[in-house]
């Protein structure tokens, strides 16, 4: 009997998930590694294997297909090269982390959410108030007066930013 359950877990790993994004195409994707995803998870455990991701386009799922694969291969021996390959992967646009992170966010997984969260806030973490608003589109809600009461009023959170902002 625990030969059969084996056979039927090596089965089950080896199950092609068709992915359908947003933009209408189709990837195909070995179960055991689309399923690092809460959201296709839950789908498979439906008995689903088409799955249609109406939150994520082309572009982004090809990103999170590869890194789903490199995590799937994770190893005590290769971490270097997964810490690597993470390291070179973030090396986008705001514009393109902020989209994948919106898709990782829609998939449920969490590693590569916390991977994009942690490059963007490392990114932003020596910025100026107006650099940080400006990556993140944020428009100020004060009028130049208030802003500059608050500046005077919390001086010290404001030092050396003349010198920052010159330099983005």
């Amino acid at each position: 009997m625990a030969a059969a359950s084996s056979s039927e877990t090596a089965t089950q790993q080896n199950k092609i998930l068709i992915l359908k994004t947003s933009d209408g195409d189709e990837f195909e994707i070995e179960e055991s590694i689309a399923v690092q995803s809460g959201t296709i998870k839950n789908i498979v455990e439906d008995d689903f294997s088409l799955i249609p991701l109406p939150n994520v386009d082309t572009e982004r799922l090809i990103k999170i297909i590869e890194y789903m694969k490199k995590h799937a291969e994770k190893t005590d021996s290769n971490e270097e090269e997964i810490k690597e390959f993470d390291k070179e992967f973030v090396k986008l646009s705001y514009k393109d982390l902020f989209e994948l992170v919106s898709a990782a966010n829609y998939l449920h997984i969490s590693g590569l959410i916390d991977l994009l969260c942690q490059s963007i806030a490392d990114r932003i973490k020596d910025k100026s108030v107006t650099a940080i608003r400006k990556i993140l589109n944020i428009t100020s809600d004060y009028t130049p007066e208030e802003e500059a009461k608050v500046r005077a009023e919390h001086e010290w959170a404001h030092e050396g930013q003349e010198i920052d902002e010159s330099l983005n």
